[in-house]
Formats: structure tokens, C-alpha cells, sequence
């Protein structure tokens, strides 16, 4: 009744104001609506996150590539203003660096964030989980001085991935053809995402029950001998072993989705892991040489058990370059001098397994479309300090098939093989800037590159990388 009196009353005095009024009684009259106060509300909300998504209660940092750009590092820096880092999928095929007043951590299933001491770290129940390999990498934050009791926390959802899973993983890449190889980590991730989906895999919180763990792990066993007899596996010996390690961490076990509900609701801050990378995701990617789990920002959601609307903000990572591990396509790639020289300068080998990453021009056709997906609010562009001894740099910014400009990337691999990428050529800086921490200061051939990105992927660069370290960031 207020809002239609309120109407007839702005609607009388507006057929008699002078025309200078008219914009200013409508647009109070809009902004009196309850409606345009929720909806107003939550879009200048929204445009707050979009400027400073860093600053949100909860944040999530995903790959924009096809994984390696970086995600660690700006984990790290940001990290100390959160009060819990949680991964979401992936497992230990992951590998995240960071760098600390020159020490190197390198971490596989853990959060970056553990470095922090006041942070707790949860991995997910969309991770996949190799114990062994926690247990290593928790030995190793031990060795390294990094006290992380009672900060680790295990979703009682996690899917267990077996030594086998790995064998599995090893026997099925075998036996595809050369030119069919994926050329995964051979870290078991397929497998056990297949005994996942396919409903026969044994979770983190079975442990709390040995018979049931038992049962779950002979079934597991048997399905995998069927389709690979020469699979052997004691799984006695097997059961033993887990449910002696089971109360070494039992403490660690939880409900994660319940945990992080309650974190929220009492105003705790968020930061979400990604791995992995978009391109690589099961759904997204350049399927099938993809890993096996969403990569992408859905995958935040499905692997902590989280409604969307708390995501305030999305940050992507992207390398100033392209990078790939494994097979697959790789557009823009440079199978020459200058690829193994950016290799050389960027370190390029993998955190996980150590091979070669194969290295290119900076595709920003595909940032696009991932993009598209992802929603960034901002960019951290990373390693830019790597491309700084080229005369010319050569930036990706559409592809051309059969004399057409594509409008997204292309689902089909044949479709993609037959490409066109067309370029923009950039002027090389020459210069070092690596103690660089305003974009503005950057040298103008590096200024205008990072400029034109943002352009074609139409999303702001907020944190440009420069070296190694945590403090070697253009802001």
C-alpha cells in the first residue's frame, strides 16, 4: 500500500514539476523500491568484489591455463589475511611452488597456505587423497621448521587413492597407442576418479569403520583384477596398513562441508585452491587430454560443498606465456630456440614429476573462453620477468578456420588442429624488472602488453608477477 501511494504521488507531482526534476523524483522514486534495494545492493556489492575480490569473505583462485601458472605464490601472498585455504579437487598431480626469502616449498596435496601459522588447511572432498603422499609432504613442512599441528583438516568425503590406483594408471596408459597417450602424471588421479563415479571407491570416513573399510577395499580390489589380472595386491596387508595410519590422522577427519558452513556463518575468512587449470578440466578442457576432475570454478563448489553465493570473489591465474605438461593440443606452442629458452629462464619442469614443460606465445583466444567460464573478477599475470630478454613477443589473439574467425574455442580437437592462430606482434623490453612493484612503472613495451591482454581477454590484470618471491609483484 506504501509503494502505491508513494507511486500516485511522485506520478502527480511529475505531471506538474519543471522538466529539470523529472530524472531526479524518478530515480528516487526507484531507489524507495524494496526491490531495487536488494538488487541495487548486491549489484554494488558486486562491483566492490569485482575491484578488490581479495578482500572478500570468501575467494577462490583457479587456473586459467592449462595448470602451472602460479597459483601458490599469490595463495601465499595473500594467505596471511585468511583464516582457512581449502583445495577442492585434483590430488597429489598437482604441484604448487612458492618461495620464501629464497627457500623453495614445494607442495603436491597440501595448501600453500600452511606456511602461514594461523591459517587451517582443509583438503576437500573433491580431492582425491594419497596418503603416502601427505604424510611426505607433512615430514617434509617438519624438516623445514613449519609446525602444522592441529592446522590440517581431511573431508571424511575424500575418495582414497590406493598405491594400485597408481598401477592401474600406469597399465592403461600403456596400453593406448602412441599417439593416443594423455601423458598423465601416472599419480593414479583417472583411476581412482573412475572408482569414484563409478561408485565402487572407498572414502576417507570409512576408516572409522574397519569392517566396512575392509569390505569396501576387497570390492575395489576385485573389480581392478577382473579388468587387470596381473594387478597383485595383499589386501589384508593393505587394510592393515591404512587402519594403522587411520589413527594417526583421525583427529584431522572431518565433516568439511559442516566446517566450513560454520566458518562462514561465524564470519571466518575463505581462500579456495584451485588446481590444476581450466583447459585441463574433465568438462572444459581439451578433452580427453584432460585430467579427470573439474579444474574450473564449479569445481570450488561440488569439492567443498559450498553454495555458490558465498564465492564473493574469483581471482584467475594466467602465466604471461602458455605452458603445457603431457599431450594434447597446444595451439600456440613453440617447438624451437625461443620455446627451450623460456623453458631455461622459467624453470620450466614440473613440480610433480619433473619434465619438461612444453612452452609458448601467451594464448589469449583461449584466456577468453576461459573467462567465459570462470568469471574473473581480476587477473594475476604471472612470470611476465621470464618473456624480458625477447626482441619480439608474440601474443595469440584469435584463430582463423577455413578463412573464418572462430567466436569461441573449439570443442573438437580436429577443429582445433586445423587452426590459424592469428597474432599481434609486441616490441621486446630488454630490460630487468624484477624489482618493479607499480604496473605503471613497468617499461612501456611491457605496459602496453599487459595493457592489450586485458583488453582481449576483457578482464583487469591486478597483480603482474616480476621474479620469484612473494614481494616481486606489480601492482
Amino acid at each position: 500500500k506504501q509503494q502505491r501511494l508513494r507511486f500516485f504521488f511522485f506520478r502527480f507531482a511529475f505531471s506538474r514539476a519543471p522538466a529539470v526534476l523529472h530524472i531526479t523524483m524518478l530515480s528516487r522514486l526507484v531507489r524507495s523500491s524494496p526491490t531495487f534495494n536488494a538488487l541495487g545492493s548486491r549489484s554494488m556489492s558486486r562491483l566492490a568484489a569485482a575491484a578488490n575480490p581479495e578482500k572478500q569473505q570468501v575467494v577462490a583462485i583457479m587456473g586459467g591455463q592449462w595448470g602451472d601458472e602460479g597459483k601458490g605464490k599469490l595463495v601465499d601472498v595473500l594467505g596471511h589475511d585468511f583464516d582457512i585455504i581449502a583445495r577442492c579437487a585434483g590430488g597429489s598431480n598437482a604441484g604448487h611452488t612458492v618461495v620464501v626469502e629464497g627457500k623453495k616449498y614445494a607442495f603436491h596435496l597440501m595448501p600453500s597456505g600452511v606456511l602461514h601459522p594461523n591459517t587451517t588447511c582443509l583438503i576437500g572432498n573433491g580431492v582425491v587423497l594419497h596418503l603416502p603422499g601427505l604424510f611426505k609432504e607433512m615430514a617434509n613442512l617438519t624438516k623445514q621448521g613449519i609446525n602444522y599441528d592441529g592446522r590440517v583438516k581431511l573431508s571424511d568425503r575424500c575418495h582414497i587413492l590406493f598405491d594400485f590406483h597408481q598401477e592401474v594408471d600406469a597399465l592403461q596408459e600403456q596400453a593406448l597407442a602412441d599417439n593416443a597417450k594423455i601423458g598423465t602424471t601416472k599419480k593414479g588421479i583417472g583411476p581412482c576418479y573412475t572408482s569414484k563415479v563409478g561408485r565402487y571407491g572407498v572414502r576417507l570416513g570409512d576408516l572409522k569403520n574397519p569392517v566396512t573399510f575392509r569390505a569396501k577395499l576387497e570390492k575395489l580390489v576385485a573389480n581392478y583384477k577382473r579388468q587387470y589380472p596381473q594387478l597383485n595386491v595383499d589386501v589384508g596387508a593393505e587394510a592393515e596398513k591404512y587402519l594403522q595410519w587411520a589413527k594417526e590422522i583421525d583427529s584431522m577427519i572431518i565433516d568439511s562441508s559442516l566446517f566450513l558452513h560454520q566458518s562462514i556463518t561465524n564470519g571466518k575468512r575463505v581462500m579456495i585452491e584451485g588446481a590444476n587449470a581450466t583447459m585441463l578440466d574433465v568438462d572444459h578442457g581439451t578433452y580427453p587430454f584432460v585430467t579427470s576432475s573439474n579444474a574450473s570454478i564449479g569445481g570450488a563448489i561440488t569439492g567443498l560443498g559450498i553454495p555458490p553465493k558465498v564465492i564473493g570473489g574469483v581471482i584467475g591465474i594466467v602465466k604471461a606465456y602458455t605452458t603445457r605438461v603431457g599431450a594434447g593440443p597446444f595451439p600456440t606452442e613453440l617447438d624451437n630456440e625461443i620455446g627451450q629458452k623460456i623453458r631455461e629462464i622459467g624453470g620450466e619442469f614440473g613440480v610433480t614429476t619433473g619434465r619438461p614443460r612444453r612452452c609458448g606465445w601467451l594464448d589469449a583466444a583461449a584466456m577468453k573462453y576461459v573467462q567465459m567460464i570462470n568469471g574473473f573478477d581480476v587477473i594475476n599475470l604471472t612470470k611476465l620477468d621470464v618473456l624480458s630478454h625477447l626482441d619480439e613477443i608474440k601474443l595469440a589473439v584469435a584463430y582463423k578456420h577455413n578463412g573464418k574467425i572462430l567466436p569461441s574455442f573449439p570443442a573438437s580437437l580436429d577443429v582445433l588442429s586445423e587452426v590459424e592462430v592469428v597474432y599481434e606482434s609486441f616490441p621486446g623490453w630488454k630490460s630487468d624488472i624484477t624489482k618493479v612493484r607499480k604496473q605503471s612503472d613497468l617499461p612501456t613495451a611491457a605496459y602496453n602488453y599487459v595493457k592489450r591482454i586485458e583488453e582481449i581477454a576483457e578482464v583487469n590484470i591486478k597483480w603482474v608477477g616480476v621474479g620469484a618471491g612473494r614481494e616481486a609483484m606489480a601492482i
